[in-house]
């Protein structure tokens, strides 16, 4: 018994130093297992209070923190035929940008991805934003599966591993539906 005790706790011990690291993800899955993506531990599930027009579910998001990095990804799930009746490859560009050009203006900070993009087959919009003077950035991505809209923001800092983990991050996401 004593022994087993030992075992268990070489076990744990490496957990739980782990889990206090900067570098632990985790993976996070939908409710419904329509998709999965990996964000840094640990991820804040939230569920918004109401619906807007159009949304037959409330919006589900996750946060989570490094250091001063932000990682944000959340879904919708709209009315049939929201999208899927519509160009989804103009939609994902003008829900994708936002409003993206008020909040940064060309004269202040550089576009350095601004293009169409698709996960799986399915449209999306993929928006990265440098900032002029210090380096850091915000990278966005923007994808319409069916009538489900999926967004990933995140900011990151001027370094590589800054960078690396913010490309992690809008790289995770996987869709359990492709288009054929």
């Amino acid at each position: 018994m004593r022994r087993r005790g030992l075992l268990l706790a070489a076990l744990l011990a490496p957990t739980v130093a782990r889990a206090q690291s900067d570098d632990e993800w985790q993976t996070v899955i939908a409710p419904d297992l329509r998709c999965r993506l990996e964000m840094p531990s640990p991820a804040e599930k939230s569920e918004a209070t109401g619906k807007e027009q159009g949304h037959t579910a409330p919006r589900l998001s996750w946060e989570s923190k490094r250091g001063p990095q932000i990682f944000d990804f959340d879904y919708v799930d709209y009315e049939s035929g929201w999208f899927s009746s519509h160009d989804t490859k103009a939609m994902a560009r003008d829900l994708g940008r936002g409003e993206a050009e008020k909040a940064f203006p060309t004269s202040k900070y550089k576009y350095v991805l601004d293009e169409a993009v698709t996960l799986s087959g399915w449209d999306g919009y993929a928006l990265d934003i440098e900032d002029g003077a210090g380096g850091g950035m915000v990278m966005m991505r923007t994808y319409i599966v069916r009538d489900r809209l999926y967004r990933l923001l995140v900011t990151a800092e001027a370094d590589d591993k800054s960078k690396a983990a913010a490309k992690r991050f809008v790289d995770s996401l996987k869709v359990a539906e492709s288009r054929q």
